[in-house]
């Protein structure tokens, strides 16, 4: 199983970022997905997650500006980032909910 992320970068405070994130070894239609994110000093927290039925929940501080969605076909799930805080700045990495397999992140940075 392979998770490999990209899309990250340094962006200004009220700009946008689209993450995506790269699945293999796994039957990836049948899958929930996630992604979290750590800051500096901080524990890793749950950003989004999107079930294979293609429901979503997200953490209260992302709500109405983040959104997460898959395409089955690519085996890839996206993260759009959208009027970014400088509170968003964290590496954010992608997951399957429930298992041991993680990509190895991608850095967000949020300037103010």
């Amino acid at each position: 199983v392979q998770l490999v992320e990209s899309g990250g970068g340094l962006v200004q405070a009220g700009g946008s970022l689209r993450l995506s994130c790269a699945a293999s070894g796994i039957i990836f239609g049948i899958m929930p997905m996630a992604w979290y994110r750590q800051a500096p000093g901080k524990q890793r927290e749950l950003v989004a997650r999107i079930d294979s039925g293609r429901a979503t929940n997200y953490a209260d501080s992302v709500k109405g500006r983040f959104t997460i969605s898959r395409d089955n076909a690519k085996n890839t799930v996206y993260l759009q980032m959208n009027n970014l805080k400088p509170e968003d700045t964290a590496a954010y990495f992608c997951t399957i909910p429930g298992s041991s397999y993680w990509g190895q992140g991608t850095q967000v940075t949020v300037s103010s």
